[in-house]
């Protein structure tokens, strides 16, 4: 079982699944875990479950950017 199926097991009767459930869980989850922790998670990752991850990050990292852009315009091409 691994540990997104633990972790639905655990809470699949206390919680909804909504929005707010999985945020305040998300974040409970993350403030127990060191980095050797979720290294150790991510090295038991399926390739489709690590490639699914890093498009969640690359995506969400470049939409900040962006946003960031649009807030600070110029900013960025200062730098370059």
């Amino acid at each position: 079982m691994n540990f997104i199926d633990e972790l639905y097991q655990l809470y699949r009767d206390k919680l909804t699944g909504d929005d707010d459930d999985i945020d305040v869980l998300t974040l409970a989850v993350l403030e127990q875990l060191d980095r050797t922790d979720v290294l150790q998670l991510i090295s038991e990752l399926e390739d489709h479950e690590l490639y699914n991850l890093m498009g969640l990050y690359l995506a969400n990292s470049l939409k900040k950017r962006f946003a960031n852009d649009l807030i600070e315009p110029g900013i960025s091409k200062l730098i370059h």
